[in-house]
């Protein structure tokens, strides 16, 4: 620019100057070699200033183009950037109409296996009223029978009424094959809507974890809740061939660990963990391995349970409560260690109903590690929507439904799972605290806590 406007300044300078020497030729006659010279000059500056001009215009012309590279470039990034999220866009949606898709799938197959449910609950309660008016038409036939042998037991009994007890057991044992399959397939129907019901818990949160997510927000939020643990909630017909408790399915034959159906008196039937040790079964009412799980949930999600009974969970207040309930229990608690190390402790224990907030009562049997929650005291169970009289506000790090007294323990083991991070040095900062009351603190991998009536021995 400095260039040009140099360029500007001199041309009129040049082309007065040429118009006052072509003046003062008419004028003055100068020789013709000094008026040639002056010429020369003229066009010189003239050449110099275009000569300078033109390497101004050739820097603006290299500038302005490197420039516009630039923009071009810019331009370039940003079309692939919006190609690429169009990508994950379209990648999104579809993903979005298979799961869509498949929810309606299962909410069909839902909808099939409540009417079958239903259907075989009608067949049911009409195989059972055929069988009572059976059973009535033979007690009277009895009855007749035993009237006529006590007034005539000289005559031997009718061959019409033998064929006729004869039918009469052949349709009781047909009736009771009928009730043996319809049981087995209602089982097989409960299974099934067990398994629909967790693939849609899953697709929930799978749902939530997407949206959570895509979400651009840094406010704090209120403890996440799981839903109920359904796969446990099991609305069969009463029957005695279902056993109490993990002690009894072990009595009939079933000595491996897994996942068994029981139905505690006066209860409906739901699914536990028995954990098999030497000589006897235990049910499992809570394990924690990793952390996977969150324990940080509601008051109603512990009465009545949530996880996995194959990984991380708490059985709920409400299933333990039917099943102590019936008898005297030992409550065991096994903990191991960041170095492999098993430790256990057994309390004999009083649990209340939901009135009492589920009250507890520990009084300590054995075990190898000190112990470290209060005994003769009534303890009262708490979570962080819930808390029970007299129940102080914890620290996040004591966060979890447990039973407290009237202090914040550093032994809850529904609390907040410290997961290991790289390159800590205290390892006290791992997984969950165990507080002995002399002092010394635990840090614990993997807990587990199980119950098993008092009438049989102990395992360690």
């Amino acid at each position: 620019m400095n260039t040009i406007k140099l360029f500007v300044f001199i041309v009129p300078l040049v082309i007065s100057s040429k118009i006052d020497q072509d003046y003062s030729s008419y004028d003055s006659m100068s020789p013709e070699p000094k008026s040639r010279f002056a010429m020369l000059d003229d066009v010189k500056i003239l050449a110099n200033g275009l000569l300078q001009l033109g390497h101004g215009l050739k820097d603006f012309v290299h500038k302005t183009k490197g420039q516009i590279n630039d923009i071009f470039q810019k331009l370039n990034i940003f079309d692939q950037s919006f190609y690429d999220l169009s990508l994950q866009t379209n990648e999104i949606k579809e993903e979005e109409k298979e799961l869509r898709r498949t929810t309606s799938k299962l909410q069909v197959k839902n909808e099939e296996v409540k009417n079958m449910s239903l259907e075989l609950t009608s067949k049911l309660e009409s195989l059972l009223e055929e069988k009572n008016l059976l059973q009535q038409k033979v007690k009277y036939l009895e009855k007749q029978l035993t009237s006529l042998t006590k007034n005539q037991p000289e005559i031997q009994e009718h061959p019409e009424i033998t064929s006729l007890k004869n039918f009469v057991e052949q349709q009781d044992n047909s009736i009771k094959d009928l009730l043996q399959t319809v049981e087995e397939q209602y089982r097989q129907l409960n299974q099934q809507h067990s398994q629909i019901k967790e693939i849609e818990n899953q697709l929930r949160r799978t749902g939530v974890q997407e949206s959570t997510e895509n979400s651009l927000s840094s406010k704090p939020r209120a403890p996440r809740t799981t839903p109920f643990l359904h796969l446990n909630e099991t609305k069969i017909v009463e029957h005695d061939d279902i056993p109490a408790n993990c002690t009894s399915i072990y009595n009939r034959g079933e000595h491996t660990s897994g996942i068994y159906s029981i139905r505690p008196s006066n209860s409906q039937a739901f699914n536990v963990y028995c954990d098999v040790k030497s000589g006897s079964s235990w049910t499992v009412i809570q394990h924690r391995i990793d952390g996977s799980q969150n324990f940080n949930e509601t008051w109603e999600n512990y009465r009545y349970g949530f996880g996995r009974l194959d990984g991380e969970f708490w059985l709920g207040l409400e299933k333990i409560y039917s099943i102590v309930k019936q008898s005297n229990y030992v409550l065991r608690i096994e903990l191991e260690d960041w170095k492999d190390n098993k430790h256990y402790i057994e309390y004999s224990f009083h649990l209340g109903d939901h009135e009492t907030n589920y009250t507890l009562h520990l009084v300590e049997i054995t075990g190898n590690v000190p112990n470290a929650l209060p005994e003769h005291k009534d303890l009262a169970f708490s979570t962080w929507d819930h808390k029970a009289k007299g129940h102080v506000n914890c620290p996040e790090s004591y966060s979890g439904g447990w039973w407290c007294h009237d202090v914040c323990g550093e032994n809850n083991l529904n609390g907040k799972y410290n997961k290991p991070r790289a390159k800590t040095k205290p390892e006290r900062r791992r997984g969950i605290y165990w507080k002995s009351q002399n002092g010394r603190l635990y840090s614990i991998k993997s807990t587990k806590m199980l119950i098993h009536p008092t009438d049989s021995e102990s395992s360690e």
